[in-house]
């Protein structure tokens, strides 16, 4: 790495302690300098336009299904069998370091009680992770692969099948009580929903 590479991985890393600690309203620029021990607040503009932009960045480093659909381009024509797995299994691991689960915590709280940061959040991960989904699943049934359907429902719906599993990490333990695991809740998971988009034989 070289000295700027590393500067800039410091200072993702004392955002993320910051966010995690304080949601994003709480941490600020001077909280995040302080945390990653600049001499001036002013060195994190060098690297990052405003706050939004480095808190964007720092879900991007911290938030594996975002890494998956970075490319999208490169996933558009793979089958969903290869694919919708490994974007449940991303989404899924999210949830299995602490850290992570505290900042999710507080964003999912403090996005609930202020519309401005439900938009940061939304724009940085919901947005584009469903984006990717209605892409996705148009392609496909452009390819014959999945039937003719309304590619938004079909994002939420799959989106939606993943949200117990990631319950059960981050609030309620009555859900993990069953002992089904992540890969086990995958399998089914893609296969339920494969199965109602299969392309009937008088749709060709």
């Amino acid at each position: 790495m070289t000295e700027e590479s590393d500067r800039r991985a410091q200072i993702l890393e004392a955002a993320f302690e910051e966010f995690s600690a304080k949601g994003f309203k709480g941490a600020t620029i001077k909280s995040i300098a302080r945390t990653a021990r600049l001499q001036s607040p002013a060195l994190i503009y060098w690297y990052f336009p405003d706050k939004e932009a480095l808190f964007r960045e720092v879900l991007e480093t911290r938030i594996p299904v975002l890494r998956a659909v970075r490319d999208p381009a490169s996933l558009l024509d793979l089958p969903p069998e290869e694919v919708l797995p490994n974007i449940a299994r991303r989404y899924l691991s999210t949830f299995d370091n602490r850290a992570t689960q505290r900042m999710a915590r507080l964003l999912v709280g403090e996005a609930m009680r202020r519309p401005e940061v439900s938009e940061v959040f939304g724009n940085a991960v919901i947005k584009r992770v469903l984006g990717f989904l209605k892409s996705y699943m148009a392609r496909q049934v452009e390819l014959g692969r999945l039937r003719p359907h309304d590619v938004r429902a079909s994002a939420r719906a799959f989106i939606g099948m993943l949200l117990p599993q990631a319950g059960g990490k981050m609030f309620f333990a009555a859900i993990r009580e069953d002992g089904l695991t992540d890969e086990e809740h995958v399998e089914a998971v893609v296969g339920i929903f494969l199965q109602g988009l299969e392309r009937r034989e008088e749709e060709g």
